[in-house]
């Protein structure tokens, strides 16, 4: 049975020729393979994407010894297929060209002009397929400034103004900026490219033109800013760390429980008043301090040590419960495992095992993307390095002779 033939979802007709590494575009790109695209991941032969070396932990083999594929690599590149080339060998910028001419979208996260010097740029693979969607992710765009700089996440986060408005306010305990705890630039970015090739796969159905695409992640930052940078715009007021407490809406903070501590997310005016009922202290609900959002807001100060206060006589877990049923937003703090032991994590299915050729089988966190009609099948796991090099070429055309004969030269 063909690939093709394998394949499901609501992409399956579409081929992705992923050029990328690292985690933005591969984010991108699991996204398209999760939707059943047939995603072909170009490594470097004998190293692969940097990201296969970035740990512990390691997958391990059936005999509990480790891999050489780390957790990072595995979180970003499942359902794809890996073919190793050496794209620095004219022979090997000869067969991603072929890759690319029976392509739909091309996804890439080098420098910006670097694989212009290869013939592998936006312009060279239209040319040898316009119809092709070519995606460039880069740190800071194909123009400007800083176009020719190198960036990551971390960075990014930082010069972006995310770290400005995350973490406690440096007169508190703790205080001073804090970087997200995933790398949430590079997801994002990842987002947006699936985004930005999708709507340009859309576009071509109606124009039969292909698209050129150039993501920067400042760029990313800069747009997830959301409500803090209207805030400023709309104020003149920098938005500042506050640590857990919405900027926009109260109460919304982490508070402390006679035993541990929960999270509360009231949303309007009708669930402040239910929250006041449940705790018994109904006359809050009407104190003309807190009986509007905008007053609770600007009486922050006061309203916060009131319901520390409360809450404190209240065991978690009793809260919760009071709190649920009362309709109230609420929420425990899980920790990672707590979340997949969660019965609704568990009921969605959102951790499975899928087989692996070295390992027995790899865990996965899969897509939380449900179709009724185009179902999303997890069979794939991430590849080993050079899994797919002799299937790939063969449906390229090359004979066994030819394939062992770039894999002689270092080429594949």
């Amino acid at each position: 049975m063909t690939d093709a033939a394998q394949r499901q979802g609501p992409l399956s007709h579409v081929r992705v020729l992923d050029l990328s590494r690292i985690m933005a575009a591969p984010w991108a790109t699991q996204i398209l393979a999760d939707l059943g695209a047939d995603v072909i991941k170009v490594e470097r032969p004998g190293a692969g994407d940097d990201t296969r070396s970035w740990g512990p932990p390691f997958l391990k083999d059936r005999d509990g010894k480790p891999t050489k594929d780390a957790g990072y690599f595995l979180a970003v590149n499942r359902g794809k297929r890996s073919v190793t080339v050496d794209m620095s060998r004219p022979e090997g910028q000869e067969v991603i060209r072929r890759l690319a001419e029976g392509a739909d979208i091309v996804l890439e996260n080098f420098k910006a002009g670097a694989l212009a010097k290869y013939g592998l740029d936006a312009a060279a693979l239209r040319a040898v397929n316009p119809r092709l969607i070519y995606c460039s992710v880069t740190g800071f765009g194909q123009d400007g400034p800083r176009a020719d700089q190198a960036a990551y996440d971390f960075a990014i986060q930082a010069m972006g103004g995310l770290m400005s408005v995350t973490g406690e306010r440096d007169d508190a305990p703790g205080g001073g900026p804090q970087k997200v705890g995933v790398p949430i630039v590079d997801l994002m970015t990842g987002m947006y490219a699936a985004v930005a090739v999708l709507a340009a796969l859309a576009r071509r159905g109606e124009t039969g033109k292909g698209e050129t695409i150039d993501l920067a992640m400042l760029d990313v930052q800069a747009a997830f800013l959301a409500n803090q940078a209207t805030n400023w715009l709309l104020s003149g007021r920098t938005p500042k760390r506050g640590g857990n407490r919405h900027p926009n809406i109260q109460p919304q903070d982490v508070f402390p429980c006679a035993d541990g501590f929960f999270v509360l997310a009231v949303g309007n005016d009708g669930q402040f008043r239910k929250l006041c009922e449940a705790i018994g202290r109904p006359e809050w609900g009407v104190d003309e301090r807190f009986a509007t959002n905008a007053a609770r807001v600007t009486n922050n100060p006061a309203l916060t040590p009131l319901l520390t206060e409360c809450f404190r006589a209240f065991r978690r877990d009793a809260l919760m419960q009071a709190l649920d049923a009362a309709g109230v937003p609420c929420a425990p703090i899980n920790d990672i495992p707590q979340v997949f032991e969660d019965p609704q994590i568990r009921h969605r299915q959102m951790l499975r095992k899928l087989p692996h050729p070295v390992a027995g089988t790899v865990p996965q966190v899969v897509s939380p993307l449900r179709f009724a009609e185009s179902p999303l099948r997890f069979d794939r796991a991430p590849p080993t390095l050079g899994q797919h090099t002799a299937e790939v070429l063969a449906e390229l055309g090359l004979d066994e002779a030819s394939v062992a004969d770039l894999a002689g030269r270092g080429v594949i």
